[in-house]
């Protein structure tokens, strides 16, 4: 045989059969509460979570846990080393494992490979440009002697 346990809405304590008062509100919403002290303590409007004899107050302070379950060890944490996008952890550890001076030969080398690359778009550039500023006078010169043999002075609307 089984008997029909309810939960006390304040406290969270179990209500054996014909034990505990019972609410009824008028929206139709039935409270079980255990005793007359749970009772009053709802109808005043406390925190279940505030009030150290209810069950959601251990609950949250984490009363009498410790029986039940043992505190969980802290794994010790260990190194562990992976290889990052765009290198491969051959390559980490051979720049690690570098001397200093060469690492920085390298650095300058590259600054400078990279400085030459721009220096030498810029002059591309600029080489460019003064082909197309030649380019540009040369039709605007051509533009002027068209318009100069146009307009030579002759007989415009005179009759005899």
């Amino acid at each position: 045989m089984s008997l029909k346990l309810d939960l006390c809405n304040f406290s969270g304590y179990k209500i054996y059969p014909s034990c505990g008062i019972r609410l009824a509100r008028t929206d139709g919403k039935i409270y079980n509460f255990v005793s007359k002290k749970a009772r009053n303590a709802y109808l005043m409007k406390k925190n279940p979570r505030k009030i150290a004899w209810t069950v959601l107050y251990r609950r949250k302070m984490k009363k009498g846990t410790e029986q039940d379950v043992a505190k969980k060890r802290a794994r010790k944490t260990t190194k562990f080393q992976r290889s990052i996008q765009g290198a491969t952890l051959e390559n980490i550890l051979a720049k690690r494992n570098q001397k200093p001076e060469v690492r920085k030969a390298q650095r300058e080398q590259v600054i400078r490979s990279q400085k030459e690359k721009i220096k030498a778009k810029k002059e591309a550039k600029s080489s460019n440009k003064k082909k197309t500023d030649t380019k540009a006078v040369r039709a605007a010169q051509k533009k002027i002697n068209k318009a100069n043999t146009k307009s030579k002075p002759g007989r415009t609307g005179v009759m005899m």
